[in-house]
């Protein structure tokens, strides 16, 4: 183990867009990622209130990738899936304290 000049990107984008994150974020210097299903567990008020539809099931991306490129990567996943877009989706990174098997 090591200390980590990494970040996780945490992408949650409605489902069927998570190709279109990775894609993004390959582009913009990622190397690959890992795709998990959810659930969303908005409600009709929240619905109402935004005025926008809300789809229950989920895809959420996670991405490590050098400090150095978390803004470039964020950026372009929320140009092409954010919540202006039909992906609906979120982004935001958490800082990575230790990693194994990454060079």
């Amino acid at each position: 183990m090591k200390n980590s000049d990494y970040q996780m990107i945490i992408c949650i984008v409605n489902e069927g867009y998570s190709q279109v994150v990775m894609e993004a974020a390959k582009e913009a210097g990622a190397g690959g990622g890992t795709v998990i299903h959810g659930r969303g567990t908005a409600n009709k008020e929240a619905e109402k209130m935004f005025g926008i539809v809300i789809q229950p099931d989920k895809e959420i991306v996670l991405i490590i990738v050098k400090n150095a490129i978390r803004d470039k990567i964020l950026e372009a996943v929320n140009k092409e899936t954010g919540l202006e877009t039909a992906g609906g989706g979120i982004a935001f990174s958490l800082p990575v304290d230790r990693t194994i098997g990454l060079s």
